[in-house]
């Protein structure tokens, strides 16, 4: 998997490094080619061993059919979406080709301090669709960021649109158990791809919340900086991307 460079989405990570009063939200969203290098290469034929690249694989039920609600202490609040459990069965497999890019992008992503190629099919989900998966992330990050996610919001569905093209992608979600997550510290986290077929490319959204308790700065000051409905994302300073913005 490479990582693909995309300036528009280096800006709106920076966006998605905030301190709230009682936690902090780090957001990351990084796009990848499927193209394989050598060390996919290697994977892959050790990942085959296990099975085609055409068989499918069983998956977990769909991550967004809970709703997802950070309350004001920073921890989740889940509960069923009115959603009926009406999809195709399909909806819960996937090919193990498929599988296989989903961990090579972790790997990739979270490399070299975590590998996932132990990585069961049964800590991926396929979600019903992108409105269900953008459903989950607004309802997520405008809860802990409020007004100021709805300033954000359009800039970044339109950059991930125009990199991944949304119309034509396949969501997976990933929710693994307490022992593999490199999250497990956080009050909460999502993980999801977004994964187009014709591009060959995945875009990986992930998103985690630490007690503001816990959780260094990493060397950072807080900033001030604050979004309105005047702003332009793409048109701000560098000093205004590489500071975090302090939610009050």
């Amino acid at each position: 998997m490479k990582l693909l460079e995309n300036t528009n989405l280096d800006r709106i990570n920076n966006i998605l490094f905030v301190k709230t009063g009682n936690c902090h939200i780090t957001g990351r969203i990084e796009s990848y080619s499927c193209k394989m290098a050598g060390d996919d290469k290697r994977f892959f034929k050790t990942f085959s061993n296990d099975g085609p690249p055409t068989d499918l694989a069983a998956l977990a039920p769909p991550q967004t059919r809970l709703s997802a609600s950070p309350n004001t202490s920073g921890t989740y609040s889940r509960s069923l979406s009115s959603a009926e459990e009406s999809e195709s069965p399909l909806s819960d497999v996937c090919s193990r080709k498929t599988l296989y890019y989903l961990i090579s992008t972790l790997n990739a992503s979270f490399r070299p301090d975590y590998d996932f190629s132990s990585a069961k099919s049964e800590e991926f989900s396929r979600e019903p669709s992108v409105n269900y998966a953008q459903n989950f992330i607004d309802n997520t990050l405008g809860t802990v960021l409020g007004e100021r996610y709805c300033y954000l919001h359009s800039t970044l569905w339109n950059t991930i649109d125009q990199e991944i093209d949304l119309r034509d992608c396949n969501v997976y979600s990933y929710n693994p158990d307490l022992e593999s997550d490199p999250y497990s510290d956080c009050l909460w986290s999502f993980n999801f791809f977004l994964y187009n077929l014709k591009k060959k490319r995945i875009v990986f959204f992930t998103c985690k919340a630490q007690s503001a308790s816990s959780d260094d700065d990493s060397g950072l000051e807080i900033d001030s900086m604050s979004l309105t409905d005047e702003t332009d994302v793409y048109e701000m300073g560098e000093e205004d991307w590489g500071s975090p913005i302090l939610v009050e």
